[in-house]
C-alpha cells in the first residue's frame, strides 16, 4: 500500500470553453468536480494503474464534506484529519482552441497545532503497512517547513521509500531528512535554489541529501539527477499538448509505483515517470491517465 499525504487538499472544478479571451465573459457547462490536490491525484493514477494506495489528508467546512462524499464515491481509501479551515477550491480552465489550461489556485486556510498533531500522529500510524510514502502539494499557510521532512523521516525509519514533491524550504528540509526521490519542476526547483541550471539545482538538493532528483521540464521531458553518475534526459520525440495540470501527479505516482515494488534505477524512474505524466496530458482530468498509458513508455526517448 503506497500511503499519499496531502496537508493541502482541494475541490477541483475543471470549466472548458472554446477559447479562453482575458478580460472577455464566457459562458461554459458546469464544471467537473472532483476531490484534489496533489497527493490524491497521486493516489487516483496509482488506482487506475493497479496499485494499493491509501490517502491521508485533511477537510474542513462544506467543502470538505463534498470532497470526502467525492472520496467515498470514487471509493478511493482514505482517512481525514478535521480542520476548522474550509477546503480550499482550485480552478482549471482549458481552453478547447490552443489546448492550454489556466489554473487558479486558492491558497487555503491555516492549520492549528492540534491539527498538525493529529496529521502527524496519523502518518505514524498509517506508515507501519505502507510499501512507500508519498508528500506532494502546497502546505496550508503559516505551516512548518518540516511537514515533509518528517514525512520522510518517518519513512526512513521504518525502511521504507519516499517521494516529496513540494517547493522552497519543504522541500529543503524534505531533502536533508534523505527522501529518496524528490520531484520539483524546473521553475520549483530554481525558485528554491536560485539557480535556472537544472543539473546545478538538483546537486543542492543532492548536496542536502536527497536520494534522487527528478526535474519536470515541461515539454522537454523530465532529468533524472543521481548522487552519481551523469544525469538521465527523457522525453517523448513529438511533444504533446493538453490539460498539463496533473502531469507531475502522475510522475509521482510512476515513481512510487516502483520504488514501491523495489525498483530505485534513475533509468527506470526517470522514463515511467515521463511516460504516465504524458500520458496523464492526454487526460480529460487531472488524477487519470489516457488509454494505451502502458504504450507510451516504449515510446520514451533517453540520453
Amino acid at each position: 500500500m503506497i500511503l499519499t499525504v496531502t496537508p493541502n487538499p482541494a475541490l477541483d472544478l475543471t470549466y472548458r470553453v472554446p477559447r479562453l479571451l482575458p478580460g472577455e465573459t464566457h459562458r461554459a457547462a458546469a464544471p467537473a468536480v472532483r476531490a484534489g490536490g496533489k497527493g490524491l491525484n497521486v493516489a487516483r493514477v496509482l488506482a487506475q494503474t493497479g496499485s494499493a494506495a491509501f490517502i491521508l489528508t485533511t477537510a474542513g467546512g462544506a467543502p470538505g464534506l463534498r470532497l470526502a462524499d467525492d472520496l467515498e464515491a470514487s471509493q478511493l481509501p482514505s482517512e481525514l484529519v478535521p480542520v476548522a479551515a474550509p477546503t480550499r477550491s482550485s480552478v482549471a480552465v482549458f481552453d478547447e482552441s490552443s489546448g492550454e489550461t489556466t489554473v487558479i489556485n486558492e491558497t487555503g486556510g491555516p492549520l492549528t497545532p492540534a491539527e498538525w498533531t493529529a496529521l502527524h500522529d496519523a502518518v505514524d500510524r498509517l506508515v507501519v503497512p505502507a510499501t512507500c510514502v508519498v508528500g506532494s502539494g502546497s502546505l496550508p499557510p503559516d505551516a512548518p517547513d518540516d511537514v515533509y521532512a518528517r514525512l520522510a523521516a518517518a519513512a526512513d525509519a521504518h525502511g521504507l521509500p519516499s517521494v516529496i514533491d513540494a517547493v522552497g524550504a519543504p522541500l529543503v528540509r524534505a531533502a536533508e531528512a534523505g527522501a529518496s526521490v524528490v520531484k520539483p519542476n524546473r521553475r520549483e526547483l530554481a525558485e528554491t535554489t536560485g539557480l535556472d541550471d537544472p543539473v546545478a539545482g538538483a546537486r543542492v538538493l543532492l548536496d542536502a541529501g536527497a536520494g534522487l532528483v527528478l526535474v519536470s521540464l515541461g515539454a522537454e521531458g523530465m532529468l533524472a539527477v543521481p548522487p552519481e553518475g551523469e544525469p538521465v534526459h527523457a522525453r517523448l520525440g513529438t511533444p504533446l499538448t493538453g490539460n498539463a495540470t496533473g502531469a507531475g501527479d502522475a510522475a509521482v505516482a510512476a515513481v512510487a509505483s516502483l520504488l514501491a515494488a523495489g525498483v530505485s534505477d534513475p533509468s527506470a524512474l526517470v522514463r515511467r515517470a515521463t511516460a504516465w505524466s504524458a500520458a496523464a496530458v492526454l487526460a480529460p482530468l487531472a488524477g487519470e491517465l489516457a488509454p494505451g498509458f502502458r504504450d507510451v513508455e516504449s515510446r520514451i526517448e533517453t540520453g
